[in-house]
């Protein structure tokens, strides 16, 4: 739930959006709505936006046991084989994994998601936590680093009060503990989709009345605690449905577990997307979440297995957000999906594959103007790897976001500055 010291926080900066009676404002329907999803562990890329055509064949010799290909059942060759589907052609060179047809292919069909092949940051240390650092912090890799500011954070600050936007506080995070993303100067509330309300929430809201009773933030103390309220009836039951999910994966490796740093899992997500779509809709302009279990070292599978399902329960979740949201607001959202980094092109001795570099953003939305897949590509090929493993990144995240976001939210070139210092924007035509 929203954690105790941010409260207050987010009370004071919620003043100008309540009503006499204390209720908090509901963000215009017409509003620019952002939401980014982490995938926390590093998804393996090529298996989602998969390499077809001319160059399928270099992929299917790097991964002869984990390729995403059609196969048809041969019991005589292999007893208990069944067919599976290939990927899903998006153009020439690039499929999508089978396990999102049903999902993701009518958002295709309507245009309203791409794809960004080798994309990702410039950070090297193929190391979960420092990479998913430097990502959320979004500064230049080059010079001291600020952890006390995300830039989602310094965006929040941006499109604050902005003409047609809730003013104060309208960003949120649906995590444990508050993101690095997400921390800085504007205080932010994180709202937690594991748990449900506590019976000391009572207690907390009464102490804290009769605290500011007569006092100037009275009514904000108590808008806050009725945001918190609703919230945590949105999020009714998902304890359950949490638990649920945890014993369907089973147990992860001890990497896995503390790459996720607590985020819920792809089903977790599926079960509660339509919920963070509602509060979305109705209260926030900015939000974040981040699903966990994508560190696939071993027996990742290929069309299907480990990696598909968790891509089919993600897939299943994003198309329930749009569909929550409602025609109005869908054409006014974008959702970005990144990760820390993809995988080695090759797969490993274990059928999985290891911490690699370049990956596959996914752009959703209502709006966009073009797809499936966009930015500056190379052929798949031995020759054009990273040292001599890995997707490189040509689509550098902060350029990639800064380009996005100044369209959606108007904003200058010093004013993306801000919230990616010392990046150069890249307006790829998504919108």
């Amino acid at each position: 739930m929203m954690q105790r010291r941010h409260l207050l926080q987010a009370c004071a900066l919620a003043a100008s959006g309540l009503t006499a009676s204390g209720r908090l404002l509901a963000a215009p329907v017409g509003s620019p709505r952002f939401l980014l999803v982490f995938l926390r562990g590093g998804y393996d890329a090529l298996s989602l936006l998969v390499p077809i055509g001319s160059q399928g064949s270099y992929y299917r010799e790097v991964r002869p046991n984990i390729a995403v290909v059609a196969t048809t059942a041969s019991p005589a060759d292999r007893p208990g084989a069944v067919a599976s589907p290939g990927p899903s052609a998006l153009n020439g060179d690039w499929g999508l994994h089978p396990a999102l047809q049903t999902s993701l292919m009518p958002l295709v069909a309507r245009r309203q998601i791409g794809f960004v092949p080798y994309a990702g940051t410039d950070d090297l240390t193929r190391s979960h936590f420092e990479t998913q650092d430097s990502i959320e912090l979004g500064q230049s890799l080059s010079g001291r680093r600020d952890f006390g500011s995300g830039f989602l954070n310094r965006l929040a600050g941006l499109v604050q009060g902005a003409p047609g936007r809730l003013p104060g506080s309208d960003a949120i995070a649906f995590t444990d503990q508050l993101p690095l993303v997400l921390r800085g100067e504007l205080g932010v509330a994180n709202l937690s989709l594991k748990v449900e309300p506590r019976s000391g929430d009572d207690k907390l809201r009464a102490a804290l009345a009769g605290m500011y009773r007569d006092h100037p933030l009275q009514d904000r103390v108590a808008g806050a605690f009725e945001v918190r309220q609703d919230a945590a009836r949105q999020i009714a039951g998902v304890a359950s449905a949490a638990s649920g999910a945890a014993a369907m994966t089973g147990g992860l490796a001890g990497e896995q577990v503390s790459a996720n740093r607590g985020a819920i899992n792809a089903r977790g997500f599926e079960l509660e997307a339509r919920r963070i779509a509602r509060l979305m809709r109705e209260r926030y302009a900015l939000g974040f979440v981040d699903v966990g279990g994508w560190d696939t070292h071993v027996n990742q599978g290929a069309a299907s297995g480990y990696l598909a399902s968790r891509f089919e329960e993600l897939g299943r979740g994003l198309a329930a957000y749009a569909d929550e949201l409602g025609a109005a607001a869908w054409r006014n959202t974008v959702v970005v999906v990144i990760s820390e980094f993809g995988r080695t092109a090759r797969e490993n001795g274990n059928r999985g594959t290891d911490h690699g570099h370049g990956s596959v953003h996914w752009v959703l939305g209502g709006s966009l103007a073009s797809g499936p897949v966009v930015g500056e590509q190379q052929a798949f090929e031995a020759r054009t790897l990273f040292q001599n493993r890995d997707l490189p990144v040509l689509n550098e995240y902060r350029g990639v976001l800064g380009g996005l976001l100044a369209r959606q939210f108007a904003l200058n070139p010093a004013q993306i500055d801000l919230v990616f210092p010392g990046a150069r924007a890249r307006d790829l035509g998504l919108l």
